[in-house]
């Protein structure tokens, strides 16, 4: 009974760490923002779909990398770094276009794909390299199964998280009005685009130092 006790701890332990270091990262009330921006022009139904797809993309990402992640960068013979400067440019290209959108130099069809659950919203910004890179950390950490399920259920927790907050956070924000979204959208595109820049410095600098 003491040493079922002594797990149950354990794997709580590991729960809390996993939720503690991922919450930050991921940060699910900043996806809110950028969410709203790339979802200004959708129907309610659509958004929702949306929001539950973002979500499951987000769950299945990190239980990948949760799962297989260094069997992953093996198998491709990458290095975090390289998932960082790819990420960080995926990220400011996003910032890019919703700070200068493609409408003001004359593309008819910048508005044309809704579909934005999986990209950008679930990878790179919400399940980012920096999210794949502390479950993958954790998972190296964490090797038992018990473990394992222990961070699962974090990354699922938090999942739910942000489909709870996309879902019906997100009319509160629509409700800014046109204006309010488009100064928003530029906003966020221009954060969004900084911490593009600023994943694919912190990528380039951790390979430097690697060499």
């Amino acid at each position: 009974v003491a040493l079922r006790l002594w797990n149950v701890r354990a794997d709580i332990a590991v729960f809390s760490m996993a939720l503690l270091a991922l919450f930050p990262i991921i940060n699910p009330v900043g996806a809110v923002a950028s969410f709203a921006t790339l979802t200004a022009d959708l129907p309610k139904k659509e958004l929702r779909c949306q929001a539950r797809y973002t979500s499951l993309y987000v769950f299945a990402i990190l239980a990948a990398f949760t799962i297989l992640g260094s069997f992953i960068l093996d198998m491709f013979h990458l290095e975090l770094p390289a998932i960082q400067i790819a990420g960080g440019f995926v990220v400011a290209h996003s910032g890019y276009r919703m700070l200068v959108p493609a409408s003001d130099h004359g593309d008819p069809e910048a508005h044309q794909d809704n579909d934005i659950a999986f990209t950008p919203m679930a990878l790179p910004l919400i399940a980012g390299p920096g999210a794949i890179g502390e479950v993958i950390g954790l998972s190296a950490r964490y090797t038992e199964p018990r473990e394992r399920l222990a961070i699962l259920i974090a990354v699922l927790v938090i999942s739910i998280v942000i489909m709870a907050l996309l879902r019906w956070c997100t009319p509160l924000v629509h409700k800014l009005g046109p204006g309010g979204i488009l100064g928003l959208t530029r906003i966020m595109g221009f954060i969004i685009l900084c911490i593009g820049v600023e994943l694919m410095i912190h990528g380039v600098s951790t390979l430097a130092i690697g060499l």
